[in-house]
């Protein structure tokens, strides 16, 4: 009887081993020979990422051009150039159960020797579609846990995994302009002047491309301009100052074309595989498949004036007087199409840069003059600058032309979306405000964003009722202990429960979220996860493509290798 009890158990499942993902080092992992059929079907060498800083190792006698990574690790262009780079470079690491910490940090005279972490050891640099659909097949038939790697700019985690198989789209750098661009399947009078981007497109690449063609391309706006165009960014939602105007990057995509878990290769737009073009926009990056292009509606190009704002403020009652002024500006302005980046990175500095679309120096000046006399009064020394520009190529490369040097650093973030209704009780915004260390007020919601149906997309409905994505985070600096993580970890668990009281059972952004989500699915999905996960099991049965608090994340373990039973 006794026999039969554990047969049946046995067969049932339920003393069988989890399925797990075959990882680098595990006597499943392909063979010398495996590699070298699939190094035949492809158009380039099989990439091994290291991370970039291992160039300066060993100390005494370099393996690389040490100097070079140096001179450029804190440069987001430079670290996106690298297979085995993430824009963050604690997102290189790994850390045991134990506690031990393996990683490869720029500072060799830490101690510490130069390991992998994180970093995938081997994968494929795609420059086509093909390359892309054998790299799929490579890791289906062998079973490995994969991770999709355009530029590696990543605040969850999501492009790097230890001991995984890379794609990287990085390579992927078509830019086809179509002034009378139909959808497939679309009727022949629907027309767009679009651009369509390979995945590997950044956004620097993107604007150069709209400004050579007469015209305007809503996109993320980074020193540099090395966020990718046509991969998570867009996946995640993607937003931008000009959002208020023209709505988020999933607002304006007309179509995509992805390679799936089957290695097919689709198109999708609202009349071809429209389920899957909906939770692409805004679902989640490195979850429904490898999105090899992205188009893009473009706009006409308009002028714009910004308005900056540059002090270190006196007091903190300086500080709580001239943020209760500015806070009154909203949603007022965001309903009219205006954005904005209010950056407070310590207690007493205060950047702002306000991007008013289609809106002349004269109305700008009449609109915001109370505000900046009220803050030329309270602080004497502050800079303020209202600048008009003809088009945004111009705004761009004055402010963000200048490659990035704010990279390369230990950084997580926590942030919340905050609806409408926050700001009538700006005395508790404010107050949180005050206590958190570091904030960034990012006025990318509200106006056009809040004017589209919430269905339309796969992105989370929280954005349309939103005004600001709030954020905040923390900086460590590299060769901390486990314990001292674990200390900036329960900081940030902390201070995201002070954000959820804003309001609570609220969204926010996947791209610029937090890993301490008590309940990720709501979060960063709201009532369109379930659909979501519908849409993901018909595309990706097995869970080829798994992300950190993706959807279908939860099916997985906390390493995202093994499947929960």
């Amino acid at each position: 009887m006794k026999g039969v009890w554990w047969l049946a158990l046995f067969a049932s499942g339920v003393l069988s081993k989890p399925r797990c993902r075959c990882l680098h080092g595990d006597p499943c992992w392909p063979t010398v020979d495996d590699f070298a059929q699939l190094q035949s079907t492809i158009s380039q060498p099989l990439v091994h990422p290291v991370p970039p800083e291992s160039a300066c190792y060993p100390e005494s006698n370099p393996s690389g051009n040490c100097t070079d990574v140096q001179a450029n690790a804190f440069i987001g262009i430079w670290r996106a150039d690298q297979a085995g780079a993430m824009v963050f470079p604690n997102f290189e690491t790994f850390i045991f159960p134990n506690g031990t910490i393996e990683a490869c940090y720029l500072n060799t005279t830490l101690g510490f020797p130069c390991e992998q972490g994180s970093i995938p050891t081997i994968g494929v640099d795609a420059r086509t579609v093909e390359d892309i659909q054998a790299a799929v097949k490579f890791a289906v038939d062998h079973d490995l846990r994969v991770v999709v790697h355009n530029t590696g700019h990543d605040l969850l985690g999501r492009s790097a995994a230890r001991g995984a198989f890379m794609i990287w789209t990085h390579h992927l750098k078509n830019i086809t302009a179509s002034p009378t661009f139909v959808p497939e399947g679309a009727p022949e009078n629907e027309t767009y002047y679009a651009l369509t981007l390979q995945a590997g497109v950044q956004w620097h690449e993107a604007y150069d491309a709209a400004q050579a063609n007469g015209r305007f391309i809503v996109g993320g706006l980074t020193a540099g301009g090395s966020v990718g165009a046509a991969g998570g960014w867009m996946q995640g939602g993607g937003h931008s100052a000009f959002s208020p105007q023209h709505g988020l990057g999933v607002d304006n995509v007309v179509q995509v074309t992805i390679v799936t878990a089957s290695g097919e290769h689709l198109k999708a737009n609202s009349y071809l595989n429209s389920d899957l073009f909906w939770a692409v926009r805004g679902g989640g990056g490195g979850t429904y498949g490898v999105v090899t292009s992205v188009t893009y509606r473009t706009h006409e190009i308009s002028p714009l004036t910004v308005t900056t704002v540059d002090c270190n403020l006196s007091s903190s009652a300086v500080k709580k007087d001239i943020l209760t002024e500015y806070l009154k500006l909203w949603p007022g302005l965001s309903d009219a199409g205006w954005g904005a980046y209010l950056t407070m990175l310590t207690p007493a500095s205060f950047s702002l840069l306000m991007v008013a679309p289609n809106v002349s120096l004269a109305d700008t000046n009449a609109t915001l003059t109370p505000f900046l006399d009220f803050v030329r009064n309270a602080q004497e020394d502050a800079v303020i600058q209202i600048i008009p520009f003809n088009e945004f190529d111009s705004f761009y490369q004055a402010f963000f032309g200048t490659p990035d040097t704010g990279v390369g650093l230990n950084n997580e973030l926590i942030s919340r979306l905050l609806p409408r209704e926050v700001f009538d009780d700006s005395e508790h915004l404010l107050d949180v405000i005050m206590n958190l260390d570091l904030i960034l007020l990012v006025h990318v919601a509200g106006g056009q964003v809040s004017q589209i149906d919430p269905d339309s997309v796969g992105l989370n409905p929280a954005w349309r009722n939103a005004t600001m994505l709030l954020l905040s985070g923390a900086v460590w600096e590299s060769g901390v202990t486990v314990d001292e993580y674990r200390v900036v970890q329960e900081k940030l668990k902390d201070d995201l429960a002070v954000l959820e009281s804003l309001a609570p059972g609220g969204g926010t952004y996947f791209n610029e979220g937090s890993l301490y989500e008590p309940n990720p699915q709501h979060t960063f999905f709201g009532d369109h996860y379930e659909r979501l996960k519908v849409i993901k099991d018909t595309y990706d049965p097995t869970g080829l493509f798994i992300v950190a608090e993706g959807v279908g994340s939860e099916d997985w373990d906390s390493s995202l290798n093994c499947m929960l039973v």
